[in-house]
């Protein structure tokens, strides 16, 4: 059961990652990609990871050791539970990342390459992406909507 709900953490976030990458401009994406409540189903299994472990994860973050961190990932559900909250945390980031390009209006054939960066590996995704934003300083004019006479 461990392993069934470690993929499914990740097959939770992937629609909304392919949609980000592959339909950046459908309105639908724009809507998904605005709402924090992505996450909410990874972290239901984030939950269900968590609960069984909760003494040694309580243990791993109210006094933070290396040890005791080895000891909470050595468990499977603990292992589980850090996955399952990374990829929450990806899915948030990558949203952000998408909202933030295209109100800069930042190519999304530069974002979709650089959104799988952030799945693999999201500290070196965020870091690019943070030094494209500051080369992209102002956002993006909105197109001026005409005024009924």
């Amino acid at each position: 059961m461990t392993g069934f709900l470690f993929d499914l953490s990740f097959y939770l976030a992937a629609p909304v990652w392919l949609l980000m990458i592959f339909a950046p401009r459908w309105r639908w994406t724009e809507r998904i990609a605005a709402s924090p409540l992505t996450v909410v189903p990874i972290l239901a299994v984030y939950l269900a990871l968590a609960l069984p472990v909760f003494p040694e994860l309580w243990t791993a973050v109210s006094s933070p050791d290396l040890d005791r961190f080895r000891e909470l990932t050595a468990l499977a559900n603990g292992a589980g539970a850090v996955w399952a909250q990374v990829i929450a945390w990806d899915l948030l980031i990558g949203q952000w990342m998408y909202r933030e390009a295209r109100l800069r209006g930042i190519s999304p054939l530069v974002m979709g390459p650089l959104l799988v960066l952030t799945i693999l590996l999201s500290p070196f995704g965020v870091l690019v992406f943070l030094a494209l934003r500051a080369a992209k300083r102002k956002p993006a004019s909105p197109v001026p909507t005409p005024h009924p006479a």
